[in-house]
């Protein structure tokens, strides 16, 4: 994997061993970007389940102000921290929390973000946990952009679809406040 545009293009992106983490494929990666670039410079990203952080340093990479990096599996984490280390890459925070309570913390704490994204496990389904919090955390004029399994379309009450693609196994969905 490698970063495919901005600052740090073509620099290798570590991912943990194993199939706790489902990196997002530079193919996805980059028709995702392609469609929220005008949301990206100088954007807050939140990037849920973000696995190696291969979103949110795509972010980076591309102009983003800041990303909070979120992520409950140890190895996950620690490769996101070293990935930051050695992109040199800065305004980033991982919290090593499930999606869930980071939402919940953040809400609470009134943090808004102008971009989150979110690759949860394909076999997560129930996404009411996320959309009790995602409209709290959400600027005005912000995107949500979900990653789920190609045959899932899922949705998350207090937001819109703004659009819904497929990538092979994968299905990107982009939300915006209703």
């Amino acid at each position: 994997m490698r970063i495919i545009a901005g600052e740090r293009k073509g620099h290798t992106i570590w991912a943990p061993k194993g199939l706790e983490t489902r990196p997002t494929s530079d193919r996805v990666r980059e028709n995702v970007f392609n469609i929220v670039a005008p949301w990206v410079e100088d954007a807050r990203v939140l990037d849920l389940f973000a696995g190696s952080g291969a979103m949110g340093l795509e972010a980076l990479s591309r102009g983003a102000a800041s990303a909070v990096f979120v992520e409950s599996n140890p190895e996950a984490a620690r490769a996101i921290e070293r990935n930051l280390d050695r992109l040199r890459l800065t305004g980033a925070t991982v919290l090593r929390l499930s999606a869930t309570a980071a939402l919940a913390q953040e809400a609470t704490q009134g943090r808004k973000y102008d971009l989150v994204l979110a690759d949860p496990p394909y076999a997560m389904t129930d996404y009411d946990p996320l959309a009790r919090y995602l409209p709290r955390v959400l600027a005005d004029y912000g995107l949500v952009v979900l990653e789920s399994a190609a045959k899932a379309e899922p949705q998350l009450s207090g937001l819109t679809v703004r659009t819904s693609r497929k990538y092979g196994s994968t299905r990107v969905t982009i939300f915006e406040h209703q």
